[in-house]
Formats: structure tokens, sequence, C-alpha cells
């Protein structure tokens, strides 16, 4: 698998929901032209679209945009949400793009970067917040 800045454009299958939203916007922040599908439109995807990502609330693969078409410049990122007869993904599957779950995103983000993560069942948001808090005070960070 390639570094993420090797790649020029992204493509989400799932780009709505808090998680993947945020690797939208991070890819988007790195200069990629980003594209995705989602299900519903939301103020959350209203928010991505006005800051560059093209959305789509329809998983046909023809509305998959030209610069996405190039399996050799374009990550493809899915949430496990999203069904296996998925007429987008299936287009990607099968035309050898590489197709990764965002867990794996966020690995290739993390292995360039140094990241302080947390995981578990319960207090993740809690934990995260008050990390996020204490850099933000820090006179160091």
């Amino acid at each position: 698998m390639k570094r993420l800045e090797l790649y020029k454009s992204v493509y989400f299958v799932g780009a709505g929901g808090i998680g993947m939203s945020a690797l939208v916007r991070y890819c988007l922040s790195k200069g990629l032209r980003v594209a995705g599908y989602d299900r519903t439109a939301t103020p959350l995807t209203a928010q991505l679209q006005q800051e560059g990502a093209e959305l789509f609330f329809d998983e046909s693969a023809s509305l998959i945009p030209l610069y996405c078409r190039n399996a050799e410049d374009t990550l493809v990122v899915y949430t496990p949400a999203i069904p296996s007869n998925h007429e987008g993904l299936n287009y990607f599957l099968e035309n050898h793009f590489e197709v990764i779950k965002r867990a794996k995103l966020l690995g290739l983000i993390t292995h360039s970067l140094r990241g302080l993560c947390f995981a578990g069942t319960h207090g993740k948001t809690t934990t995260s917040s008050m990390a996020a808090h204490i850099f933000a005070q820090s006179p160091v960070c």
C-alpha cells in the first residue's frame, strides 16, 4: 500500500458519519481531491460539500467523478456499514482500486505523524476532550 501523499484523490463510501467526515476533512486539508457517497444528505454532508468534498447520495457508479476513476492515483475508503452489494463500492473492487476500511486510513495517517489514540468501549470522547484541552492550554504544544 502506498503512502497517502502519493494519491491524488480519495473516494469515501459512507462519507457522512462523524468518523468518516473527519477523514474527509483531513484529506481535504492535505490538498487531495475528495469525493464520496452517503445514503442521506445531512447538515454534516452539506458542510463537507462547502469545504470542497464532492458528495453524492445515490450509489450509482456512473456518478463517480472522472478524477476518481484512475486506480493508480485514487484511494477508496469505506465504512463497514456499507452493504456488500453497493454499486459504487463494487465498481472500485472490480476495477482493482486500492480499497481500504477507514481504520486502515487512520493507520496510514498516524504512521507518518505522532498520534495520541484512545480506544475502548466507554470514555473515549471524555478522555479525548480532556487531552485536547490539555494540549490547547499547554504552552509547549
